[in-house]
């Protein structure tokens, strides 16, 4: 089945524990039909970010950066660092401040436009990194509020990946809540940004 036929995830699918989704959304698509082509890759890492988490950009409250994390679920939240762009699926009710960051896809098509964007031939360096999807992808700040459950940038569904095959470890780049193992990814996929 062509990732244009599959459904996305549903806002109840968002609405699960934070935690959850973070794990859930291992094996499912992301999908987005950019001016230029269409790009989508399997999501193979994640990391949580919960409201009473220090190295959430929401811990402080509500500000312009921040505001579509505090919903509704099932949109985009995309937030830039230095010259990258991170694209995170927002979680909780509305007015909760909570979301998953997408780490790492495998990528399943428009390839060669993501070596293009990317400038890079090796498809390992592709989207093995949070900076890395959203440049090979072409997701920037104009994705920021985007419903991840239909339009042009959405999670479809996929295969779920079985508990045997995923790794829960810590998050990678914070400097608070280390410790948190809040981090989700396919066991030996060579896509995932760090083991």
């Amino acid at each position: 089945m062509s990732v244009l036929e599959r459904l996305p995830l549903p806002v109840q699918f968002y609405l699960q524990p934070t935690l959850e989704v973070a794990r859930a959304l291992l094996g499912q698509i992301l999908v987005h039909e950019a001016e230029d082509g269409l790009t989508a890759g399997i999501i193979v890492e994640t990391e949580a970010y919960l409201t009473d988490d220090p190295a959430n950009h929401a811990s402080r409250g509500k500000t312009m950066r921040n505001a579509a994390m505090f919903g509704p679920p099932g949109i985009a939240y995309v937030y830039q660092v230095h010259t990258h762009h991170c694209l995170n699926a927002v979680t909780a009710p509305e007015g909760v401040g909570e979301a998953v960051l997408i780490r790492a896809v495998e990528p399943l098509e428009g390839i060669d436009l993501m070596q293009q964007r990317r400038g890079v031939t090796d498809t390992r360096l592709l989207t093995s990194g949070p900076g890395r999807l959203t440049q090979a992808m072409g997701i920037t700040l104009a994705q920021n509020f985007c419903p991840l459950t239909g339009g042009k940038l959405r999670i479809v569904q996929g295969a779920p990946v079985p508990p045997e095959h995923v790794t829960q470890a810590t998050r990678i780049g914070i400097r608070q809540w280390q410790d948190k193992p809040w981090r989700f990814y396919v066991t030996r996929n060579p896509f995932v940004s760090k083991r």
